[in-house]
């Protein structure tokens, strides 16, 4: 082998393996794409709020089931006495555990904020989806009825209608009766805009049913806006139903939810502040967890909130 061959050979080694372009001159070299980073479905403080929330839900479902108390024992020897070992959140004036009464408070009004808002979320989805798709008469009389009841003073109609019911099962149906209207509104305006899609047009012309449309390829393409909604609308139904508690026209006796408690003890804050912050503290967490979830969803959700990554 000449030297200068070998001068070569040994540069080529020591360089390392080199670009396709240098060696095949005919061959571009590949060019690297950088992937774009997808985003968090959860912002920091989405997170907290999720984290916030699976605690106060876990503590109501387990909490009552661990606590040697229940909501119709008494301790007649602890009348409304402060927190101890034997009563971590005191007592009530008639004996009773605070600390079961809250978290079965807590539990209550989280039943009812969810079934409230799902309904009402579903039944706005219905109306809304229907009214924007068929247009006309339809859509005329949906909305005529939509205006209809945002003008009523719901929060008078649900105090009087629930004031003579004992089951809160009553109370659900009230609220979410008064609750969808504006979602609905929104719905309307997105499936407007739907209707004209392909997919909607591709459907129509295979002559797939109009209701099995709206049903089927209408409503499940709104599912990001009604799921960011159902999650604002869990906070809204909680403070109505904490709003009427405590004003005695939601949960009653033998139930308790977090507005009854809230009432119970507004007597009794200022000198015996256990039988009233509790509830109040759990409330205040509560909303707040339920409205970081539901802000950070619908700012994730809605391109025109969406901040810039």
């Amino acid at each position: 082998m000449s030297t200068r061959l070998w001068g070569r050979f040994t540069a080529r080694a020591t360089a390392g393996p080199q670009p396709a372009a240098s060696r095949f001159p005919g061959i571009s070299a590949p060019v690297e794409t950088r992937q774009e980073k997808r985003p968090r479905m959860f912002s920091a403080t989405g997170i907290a709020g999720l984290a916030l929330l699976s605690f106060l839900a876990a503590l109501a479902v387990l909490g009552p089931i661990l606590i040697p108390w229940t909501s119709s024992d008494r301790d007649f020897e602890a009348f409304l006495q402060p927190p101890s070992a034997n009563h971590p959140f005191g007592t009530t004036a008639s004996g009773g555990d605070i600390l079961v009464l809250t978290l079965l408070g807590l539990r209550k009004s989280l039943i009812i904020g969810l079934v409230v808002a799902v309904a009402a979320t579903a039944l706005a989805a219905l109306v809304g989806a229907f009214a924007g798709y068929f247009l006309g008469w339809v859509d005329r009389t949906l909305m005529w009825v939509t205006d209809l009841l945002l003008v009523i003073p719901a929060f008078l109609v649900v105090a009087v209608v629930s004031s003579g019911q004992e089951q809160w099962i009553a109370l659900v149906v009230l609220l979410a009766a008064f609750m969808w209207m504006v979602t609905a509104k929104a719905v309307r305006g997105v499936t407007i805009v739907m209707r004209d899609r392909e997919y909607v047009k591709a459907a129509r012309f295979m002559g797939v049913p109009a209701h099995r449309i709206v049903l089927r390829h209408v409503i499940p393409n709104l599912a990001s806006l009604l799921i960011a909604d159902a999650t604002v609308n869990v906070s809204a139904a909680i403070l109505a139903e904490t709003t009427l508690s405590y004003f005695g026209f939601g949960v009653v006796p033998p139930d308790v939810s977090l507005g009854s408690l809230i009432a119970d003890g507004a007597p009794t804050a200022l000198y015996a502040p256990w039988t009233f912050w509790w509830a109040a503290g759990l409330l205040i967490a509560l909303i707040v967890a339920v409205n970081l979830v539901g802000d950070d969803l619908r700012d994730r959700f809605d391109p025109a909130l969406r901040a810039p990554e």
